[in-house]
């Protein structure tokens, strides 16, 4: 049989990008997924807008730029084809948010410019409030560009039931590996990962088949591609931890398309295919990237945690697991970076980015979690 350096347990954009690099560093890797590759999830009803985060300059905000810059590149110089540069722009809300625009604008680090109410209405865009123009933004095509990072990968479609880990290997189902990556969203069964705080939010996607002439895309309240080879994508990232997507009430795209219809012209749009799919993001919105805590040795072997204890060292880890997990909205813009990041710590023990370490979120839910009994 044969034993594999890395096995990825999950095809979306995560995964894909985590085997990716761990393939560009000499590995053997297999990908596995029940579904398909970016067939199910957040990856398939992503928008996969490719584009800088606007605010006051938070850690998150740095985060996510410096990774919106490697990504743009990534994409660019690698997989030009499934990513369209098209600019996007950000509209703001309302007045009330068109105000805090002026204050975000000395923490913008991507090449930007502002976009009067009468350029957007040249564009096509049916609003007067002045907008950042982010030139150097796009889309990708969410399912070719992940199939296109695996090209070269063994992939099989295959529902992984259990996890062993003996004799140095991690034993998945009927295949073997010396090193495990768990990228599989909101939903985990196998290893006891809940002080990462994963939680799941319902996106929905539509792609409609129009002729409008409009060559920039936005955001708003939702997002709205480019016309690209007649196709228009209109989506947006609701109704958090649910089992189902109850919003959509059978009518996914709703009030979805009443709000497109009010940014752009929607009269000759042709719905040609409906996307929903959970999102999974942690508590602080970071990405979680690297090793995972042996949670129930820690609690055995340190059992005033829940009470305020601290640790003096590292916490234990199980051997040889790792998780790339909790993109959110932005997986397409943060995998990149987070799979290099990944694969750079396995192969070259390169430390993992504080800021994404999932170690950070360890404590606080060993004294707040309601998991847990007093």
């Amino acid at each position: 049989m044969q034993i594999y350096d890395v096995i990825v347990v999950g095809a979306g954009i995560a995964g894909c990008s985590s085997a990716y690099f761990l393939k560009q560093k000499g590995l053997d890797v297999l990908i596995l997924d029940r579904s398909g590759v970016a067939s199910t999830g957040g990856s398939a009803a992503a928008g996969a807008f490719v584009s800088p985060k606007i605010g006051k300059g938070s850690s998150l905000q740095s985060l996510t730029n410096e990774a919106f810059e490697f990504a743009k590149d990534f994409y660019l110089q690698n997989f030009p084809e499934h990513f369209k540069q098209t600019g996007v722009v950000r509209i703001p809300k309302d007045r009330d948010d068109s105000k805090k625009f002026v204050e975000y604008d000395e923490f913008n680090t991507s090449h930007v410019e502002y976009l009067e109410g009468h350029r957007l209405l040249a564009k096509g865009i049916h609003q007067a409030m002045s907008s950042f123009y982010f030139d150097e933004a796009g889309v990708c095509d969410a399912p070719k560009m992940c199939q296109a990072l695996i090209t070269d990968i063994p992939y099989v479609q295959y529902e992984v039931k259990s996890l062993e880990y003996e004799n140095s290997l991690w034993i998945v189902d009927k295949y073997r590996a010396k090193k495990l990556v768990l990228s599989t969203g909101y939903e985990n069964r196998f290893v006891d990962m809940r002080y990462m705080g994963v939680k799941g939010t319902w996106g929905t996607r539509g792609d409609y088949e129009t002729s409008i002439d409009l060559d920039i895309s936005m955001h708003q309240k939702i997002s709205i591609s480019a016309n690209i080879e007649g196709i228009v994508k209109v989506g947006a990232t609701h109704e958090k931890e649910v089992d189902v997507c109850i919003r959509c009430d059978g009518e996914p795209l709703k009030n979805i398309f009443k709000i497109a219809s009010e940014m752009v012209d929607t009269s000759d749009f042709r719905l040609k295919e409906t996307f929903c799919g959970m999102r999974s993001g942690s508590k602080d919105y970071f990405p979680l990237l690297g090793s995972v805590i042996d949670v129930s040795t820690m609690l055995t072997k340190y059992p005033k945690l829940p009470r305020g204890q601290k640790l003096k060292d590292a916490p234990e880890k199980l051997e040889n697991l790792y998780v790339c997990n909790g993109l959110g909205g932005r997986g397409f813009v943060f995998a990149p970076m987070m799979g290099q990041m990944l694969a750079e710590n396995i192969v070259e023990g390169k430390e993992i980015d504080k800021r994404v370490n999932p170690d950070r979120l360890f404590l606080k839910w060993c004294r707040k979690s309601p998991d847990l009994e007093r």
